[in-house]
């Protein structure tokens, strides 16, 4: 019994000391001699960038976060596919990632850099930019007697929020007139309702519904665009405009509900990538209008999700395509989440309209896009807006 416990007690102390050694060999592979670090070692690659991230942290002149250095070198890694789809998220903004968007406090305009300040893109219905009449296309030159010329669209915005309840003053160039409004700031979400406009215009005494659209990127939004359909339908309209200008797409999911409210068969977009399996999405059935004269409204900045949806209805013969050249994006990203909490959102594949047709350049470079049937390319203005005056008359004629 003596000598059996002797030799247990020996094996106890080698299988610990293996156990710290293995433990300190999986921490420093480069000290392991050379056959056995080939024969243990499965990724040598892997253990270079491990051996070379802990030398930056142990050796460099000054301390670095590990956390730090982390990030960077995936950063880095995503930086060198040259793509412009790509992104890393760290784990406080993947923490962040398909949150509802917090509140801000302010009018309710999206806009963009204008020479002498900002020009409103959209409204946010029932905001108090929507309350006080301002309209897109408008300039906003100013806040509070502060010019914006010259400034930058950081600190002219900066000016235009604020504390909720608070009131700002906005110098606004409607046309060839300069007036001052008034407004009262408010907490500002943009759920998916607000995300989706709908009314009814009357053309040559035909009702005609116009429905715009500003994103696909939200679960769910395909639903609010059927219930703002059916209404317009039950109302009277006879013919359909979908403006899809500056929707920037989203979710294909979204996409193929969306075309699905309009299509009663067939192909909407094919999917394939090198580690994706290819899937043909279908027209889902029982579509809310499969019949009423349609037309779809595009531009420069309609892409991705929206140009699936603008391809699909355009080679069905379903619509006729208004306006500009469409962006021109034929890949798709996925979000991967990572083991340190943060995700890569990388191009993991390619789409294909119902014709076969990528809208892409070539993997993730930007291609000619979608040609409308009718190009109309004037500029929109607070009070005139052609593409959408040329989509109404068209529809308006075939439901006559």
């Amino acid at each position: 019994m003596h000598a059996n416990t002797k030799q247990i007690s020996i094996a106890a102390v080698t299988a610990v000391l293996l156990l710290f050694l293995g433990i300190w060999w999986g921490g420093h592979p480069g000290d392991l001699p050379a056959p056995l670090r080939d024969a243990l070692v499965s990724n040598p690659h892997g253990s270079t960038v491990d051996q070379a991230l802990a030398d930056v942290q142990t050796q460099y002149y000054r301390r670095l976060g590990a956390a730090r250095l982390e990030n960077a070198a995936i950063t880095g890694a995503v930086a060198t596919l040259d793509d412009p789809y790509a992104t890393y998220q760290t784990p406080a903004e993947y923490r962040q990632f398909g949150k509802a968007p917090a509140p801000v406090s302010g009018v309710g305009v999206d806009v963009i850099m204008a020479r002498s300040g900002l020009r409103i893109e959209r409204v946010l219905p029932g905001s108090p930019a929507a309350r006080g009449g301002l309209a897109a296309g408008e300039l906003i030159t100013g806040a509070d007697g502060k010019s914006f010329a010259g400034r930058s669209a950081a600190f002219s915005e900066g000016l235009i929020r604020g504390r909720t309840g608070t009131p700002v003053t906005l110098a606004i160039m409607r046309g060839n007139r300069h007036l001052h409004v008034r407004l009262i700031r408010a907490f500002l979400y943009a759920p998916a309702a607000h995300l989706v406009s709908g009314s009814l215009r009357v053309v040559r005494g035909v009702k005609v519904a116009v429905i715009g659209l500003a994103t696909f990127d939200v679960t769910g939004i395909h639903g609010v665009v059927a219930a703002r359909l059916t209404q317009l339908l039950h109302d009277g309209a006879r013919a359909i405009v979908l403006d899809l200008r500056d929707n920037g797409g989203g979710l294909v999911s979204e996409a193929q509900a969306v075309a699905s409210l309009f299509i009663r068969r067939g192909l909407i977009v094919t999917t394939r990538g090198r580690a994706q399996p290819t899937e043909r999405l279908y027209a889902t059935g029982h579509p809310l209008a499969p019949t009423q004269p349609m037309a779809v409204l595009v531009d420069g900045n309609t892409a991705s999700a929206a140009e699936i949806v603008t391809g699909a209805l355009q080679d069905d013969h379903r619509a006729i395509v208004v306006g500009t050249h469409t962006y021109g994006k034929g890949v798709f990203q996925e979000v991967l989440p990572l083991a340190n909490g943060g995700a890569i959102d990388i191009t993991v594949g390619e789409y294909f309209l119902p014709n076969g047709v990528n809208l892409g350049a070539g993997g993730v470079h930007r291609g000619y896009g979608i040609r409308p049937n009718v190009v109309v390319g004037a500029a929109v203005t607070a009070h005139r807006d052609p593409a959408l005056q040329t989509a109404l008359a068209l529809v308006a004629a075939k439901a006559s």
